[in-house]
């Protein structure tokens, strides 16, 4: 029997990355999954090699009006949604704060901060219709303790962090859940588009585990939150960093 048999999920950032890793385990794991991204190629792709449990919508996660369209496809094709992966992000230049244009800042918080709030907000009618909902806002290590030419990047890391936490205390009342994951360093083409191998082997030696993670790693946890296995967790920080952040 699949952890997550009979929920309705969406995934933001699904096409690639951690986002498709998490896409394949919840279906594996008996979900109905709409998940989304501005990659269409790719999101396309993955929705045809995972049948017909899974729907791929084209979403910009800073629209109102695509949030709202994303939850009515959901729920049109496989009813009330029970979970909700906030997991869609972009990476920030690396740049100290006072060279940082409004408009760098700004986008950062659009796709990394703002999406958070409207994919909760447009996804509450339907999750309240059903009585164990979950809701896993994916931050990050810098929500937890801030990097050097990051400004934004934490700013809306720390802001997705906070903002879990103000929605467990007000979407308890409905039974839903809200928790937060905090990644550190992970293998994915967002994080090692720009390494090379020198880089990253530098990168590493800095983690107790001596390595990066793979997303299936990431997954395992996102699983355990979105299943009833966590069903007395709510409104917590997730860290998984290969214990980076305990030195």
């Amino acid at each position: 029997m699949g952890r997550l048999n009979g929920k309705v999920a969406i995934i933001t950032g699904g096409s690639r990355g951690m986002g498709a890793s998490h896409v394949r385990r919840f279906v594996s794991e008996g979900a109905k999954v709409v998940f989304t991204d501005i990659l269409v190629d790719e999101g396309q792709a993955l929705a045809a090699e995972l049948g017909e449990n899974v729907i791929f919508v084209q979403q910009n996660v800073a629209s109102a009006f695509d949030w709202e369209k994303v939850v009515a496809e959901a729920e049109a094709a496989f009813g009330p949604v029970n979970v909700l992966v906030n997991n869609a992000g972009i990476g920030a230049p690396n740049k100290r704060l006072e060279e940082t244009t409004i408009e760098e800042y700004q986008r950062v918080i659009d796709v990394n901060q703002l999406s958070v709030f409207l994919g909760m907000k447009a996804v509450l009618p339907s999750m309240r219709k059903t009585t164990n909902g979950s809701i896993v806002n994916v931050s990050s290590l810098a929500g937890m303790v801030a990097f050097m030419n990051q400004s934004s990047y934490v700013a809306s890391k720390f802001a997705v962090r906070g903002l879990t936490k103000a929605a467990a205390l007000e979407f308890s009342q409905y039974g839903i859940r809200v928790n937060s994951v905090h990644p550190g360093s992970v293998i994915t083409p967002l994080t090692t588009n720009d390494l090379t191998k020198e880089m990253a082997a530098e990168v590493n030696k800095a983690i107790p585990l001596g390595r990066a993670a793979q997303p299936e790693e990431l997954t395992n946890l996102v699983l355990y939150l979105a299943s009833d296995e966590s069903s007395y967790s709510t409104g917590s920080e997730f860290i998984a960093d290969g214990g980076l952040s305990v030195q």
